[in-house]
């Protein structure tokens, strides 16, 4: 399926800037039309049916629309970082991975070259190759993108960062993300989610929906009520993984003083055990120090 036109008036996300990418130009993403990937490797962090011991294949591209102000991934979301490569390359990664051992290819903020990855897993399938693609994303996209994903993408890993408008005002500057994750994640789950979830003999998820959210310090409320929207919404339909490895990055202390440390033990435990008052039994938590930088990886171009 060839899409590529939608980047000659980009509305790929929710912020539709319409800027014309394949003439050079950059949008809201930081990107032009040509896809750019800062690293290609075995990952070993994302949850234990992602990763288990092999490794998740994580394609990591450069670029987003979201911007948090956050990010723990700043030297590749602002597009600065990473290596220029065409939509074959692409494809043969895929098969590098593959080569190497991955449980998957787990395409890390993806949303920015839809059109890009559809092309090169047309490539991919058309040379037989088997394993699941997970789409690793912010929650911020929307249905109507997600929908063009319908039979390419086997994993849905999408985040859900805030519920509340102000909060998603102050640190992403879109106070409609709540609304958009919503709406992406419903696409998500009727495409993969509920009973056609599925795991092979190793417990490697082939097919499902994974939801992540980041607990940020001093937003506990706003933490329980994203739970409580996923379990009252979609019950045992999907997973919800609760993450507690927030790590405050040089500076962010100035301008936001609440977000300049990581979050305790208790504001965790809190959370984790409101998950499983209201019933959450489908879920992911984090043990131990995890909200260190060397979870970060380097974003060196390897694999590229």
């Amino acid at each position: 399926m060839d899409i590529r036109h939608i980047l000659n008036n980009c509305i790929l996300c929710p912020r539709k800037c319409g800027v014309d990418r394949t003439s050079g130009h950059t949008g809201a993403c930081h990107m032009t039309d040509t896809v750019r990937v800062s690293r290609a490797a075995l990952h070993m962090w994302e949850e234990p049916c992602i990763s288990g011991e092999n490794g998740s294949g994580a394609v990591f591209f450069s670029g987003c629309a979201l911007g948090c102000c956050f990010c723990q991934n700043k030297a590749i979301s602002g597009g600065k970082a990473g290596k220029d490569i065409s939509i074959s390359r692409l494809c043969n990664i895929f098969f590098e991975l593959q080569d190497k051992g991955a449980n998957n290819i787990n395409l890390v903020t993806p949303d920015h070259y839809i059109p890009q990855i559809i092309s090169a897993i047309d490539m991919a399938r058309s040379r037989n190759f088997k394993l699941p693609f997970v789409y690793n994303c912010s929650g911020y996209e929307t249905a109507e993108m997600i929908q063009l994903l319908d039979g390419y993408i086997d994993v849905y890993l999408p985040d859900f960062k805030f519920m509340s408008p102000d909060l998603s005002a102050k640190y992403s500057n879109a106070p409609d993300y709540p609304e958009h994750a919503k709406a992406s994640i419903s696409e998500m789950v009727r495409q993969c989610g509920g009973d056609q979830t599925r795991f092979d003999d190793d417990g490697i998820m082939q097919r499902g929906v994974i939801v992540r959210h980041l607990q940020l310090p001093d937003h506990l409320d706003d933490s329980k009520s994203i739970i409580t929207y996923l379990y009252n919404t979609y019950k045992d339909s999907i997973y919800i993984s609760i993450m507690n490895q927030y790590t405050p990055m040089p500076g962010i202390e100035n301008r936001f003083p609440e977000l300049g440390r990581t979050i305790t033990p208790s504001e965790y435990d809190e959370l984790v055990d409101y998950a499983i008052d209201i019933g959450v039994e489908n879920g992911f938590i984090q043990e131990g120090e995890t909200a260190k930088e060397s979870f970060i990886p380097a974003f060196d171009n390897e694999g590229v």
